[in-house]
């Protein structure tokens, strides 16, 4: 962990932060912000001696029930200069290859051996209880697919949703022709390796995290939907379902996550060189985390506007 901060902080550093003398953003820069803020996602704006970059941070499945204004934020995209979108996963014939081969190894716990292995007294007879519940059994099952399965087919927190952050911006900047390039790439193939040769236990705490939010109940599901369009930022990085999105793959794996993270803050480091408005949708974990982005470029003297992150 602390070899992917010194990275990120590296990275960081090539940013040059806005001094009291540095020119005032350009009139339409300030009406990219002023728009784009109307929408009601939560975002950050960082100005920059040649313009400003725009922090979108997105949550995964938005309820159609929560109250914000993607048209807004279609509206600001088509004005920017540029926008940066999540990573792009390059998977080849051989790793379609892989996941025939190495499915088992995927779906379920090691040969020969059940959940009752490696879960404790407690976090088994959670599992047990969830398992009657839903009638249903994973003594043998992945804790990661699992804790996929409780938090997607029991807690629903999937189901009726409204188009994300990502897709508003990317279906606006393809329309209005504004240059669009992923944050970064992933080699399917080192998804796959890390999805296969993980330690089951590796994917407990997410297992465990998915188990809270299904035994609250799907109240967290809007609660998490009004607080991130409330600017609650907080609240929503406290919610029991957020934390079990954060803390399962690939985010929680140590040199995945790492990576994932870091292509963030090398991405915005290239953006703040650029002229004009680049506007940037990231995961909302990814910003406001304890030592994330909005940490770090806090930390190396950028005047970050927008809602509280801690």
């Amino acid at each position: 962990m602390m070899k992917t901060l010194f990275a990120a902080s590296a990275a960081l550093s090539f940013l040059v932060p806005v001094s009291a003398g540095a020119q005032e953003p350009p009139a339409a820069d300030e009406a990219i912000v002023v728009t784009a803020k109307r929408s009601g996602a939560p975002m950050w704006t960082v100005e920059t001696p040649s313009g400003v970059v725009l922090l979108v941070g997105e949550i995964a499945a938005v309820p159609k029930a929560t109250d914000w204004q993607p048209d807004r934020l279609e509206e600001a995209t088509a004005d920017t200069q540029r926008v940066i979108l999540g990573v792009e996963g390059k998977v080849s014939p051989g790793d379609i290859l892989r996941v025939i081969f190495a499915g088992g190894r995927i779906r379920n716990l090691p040969k020969g051996t059940v959940a009752a292995d490696y879960l404790e007294p407690g976090q088994l007879a959670r599992l047990e209880a969830l398992e009657r519940t839903y009638d249903q059994d994973h003594s043998r099952g992945s804790f990661l697919l699992t804790a996929f399965d409780l938090l997607g087919r029991r807690l629903r927190f999937n189901r009726d949703t409204a188009d994300g952050a990502s897709r508003v911006v990317r279906r606006a900047a393809r329309k209005a022709d504004v240059p669009t390039q992923p944050v970064g790439s992933v080699r399917g193939e080192d998804m796959l390796d890390s999805l296969a040769e993980g330690d089951p236990r590796s994917h407990i705490p997410c297992l465990e995290a998915a188990m809270t939010a299904v035994e609250i109940g799907p109240e967290l599901i809007a609660r998490r939907g009004a607080d991130w369009r409330n600017f609650r930022v907080p609240d929503v990085m406290a919610n029991p379902l957020e934390i079990a999105l954060g803390k399962c793959w690939p985010w929680a794996d140590v040199d995945l996550g790492g990576e994932l993270r870091q292509q963030w803050v090398s991405a915005i480091a290239s953006a703040s060189r650029e002229e004009g408005a680049t506007m940037a949708v990231v995961p909302l974990r990814v910003l406001a985390e304890e030592g994330g982005v909005l940490d770090q470029l806090a930390a190396q003297g950028f005047d970050v506007a927008g809602p509280d992150w801690r």
